[in-house]
């Protein structure tokens, strides 16, 4: 499972008042006033970007922060273990993916490849790709401790370097979807190496919390932000370079991108919270959870050949 938000960085929350510090505010076009007039790079905010700045930005993040993030949710996803979301919603219960035993399957940013040994454990036949070296790592890692091995390519969610129409079903647990600048990109290239009839079930940040602070509590109840922004949330070094960009798409867009490639929309869930979890991860928690659904799961397919 990849990350469902920027929980591990320093700098990167933004609160109900959107400042950043005593020195500067976030302005509409996502800049400081470092309060000598002088313009400087933000610290985090929201910006316009393309392509190469999203990938570079998440390679930096994801290479540094791979271990990390690994340590900290690693017993919660599992070593060898398939979940959706931080609601704890598990693929052994749920079965989106069908029966994959004897199938190829595809997970898209892997990460630490937890899904797809699960997967593999069930009789598929597995690929797991991730952006991040440093990922791909820890992947190896839980392939030595675990014994389960699968497929591991560094790739590009945008550009998949598999040939057409050579996947069965195709995966996502918050991978590449949110990270990537354009990611009706990755619908396309999903759709281009499904078989026909082939299933792309992908979950991700829900966009309504977008208009949220990224608090689990009472105080990520309250709307302070457009939901209708579509610039990328960006975190930034002291020389203005992005190291890590999040981007944000409406349920419409989301659904028009699944249409555009082709794809057949199925459902999708919102998960409520689990009664009786009180773990928090990030934004995600039993208080702001009760109300407002912070995951959404798209199933889609391929349409089947005629």
């Amino acid at each position: 499972m990849g990350s469902p938000e920027n929980d591990a960085a320093t700098s990167g929350t933004i609160d109900s008042t959107d400042t950043i510090d005593s020195t500067g505010t976030i302005d509409s076009t996502g800049t400081i006033d470092g309060g000598d007039g002088e313009e400087q790079p933000p610290a985090y905010g929201y910006l316009d970007i393309d392509p190469e700045t999203a990938r570079r930005a998440s390679r930096i993040y994801w290479d540094d922060a791979a271990a990390d993030y690994q340590a900290e949710h690693g017993a919660f996803l599992g070593d060898s273990d398939f979940c959706w979301s931080p609601e704890g919603l598990r693929e052994s219960e749920l079965r989106l993916l069908g029966d994959v035993a004897g199938r190829t399957v595809l997970e898209v940013g892997c990460g630490g490849a937890q899904c797809a040994r699960w997967l593999r454990r069930q009789g598929a036949r597995v690929v797991g790709f991730d952006l991040s070296g440093g990922q791909l790592a820890q992947a190896r890692a839980y392939a030595a401790r675990t014994g389960i091995e699968v497929a591991l390519v560094q790739a590009d969610a945008v550009a998949l370097p598999f040939a057409d129409e050579s996947v069965d079903v195709a995966c996502s647990a918050f991978g590449a979807v949110p990270f990537v600048a354009d990611s009706g990109a990755v619908m396309r290239e999903v759709a281009r190496v499904l078989r026909p009839g082939g299933r792309w079930v992908f979950s991700t940040t829900h966009p309504f919390v977008w208009c949220l602070p990224d608090d689990p509590d009472e105080n990520g109840l309250r709307v302070f932000h457009s939901y209708f922004d579509r610039r990328a949330y960006t975190e930034h070094d002291e020389q203005g370079q992005a190291i890590y960009t999040e981007t944000h798409r409406t349920i419409g867009d989301r659904v028009r991108e699944i249409v555009a490639a082709g794809l057949i929309l199925h459902d999708i869930i919102e998960p409520e919270w689990p009664a009786g979890q009180e773990r928090t991860w990030g934004q995600w928690g039993p208080v702001r959870g009760g109300y407002v659904p912070s995951t959404s799961i798209f199933v889609t397919s391929r349409p089947p050949a005629r």
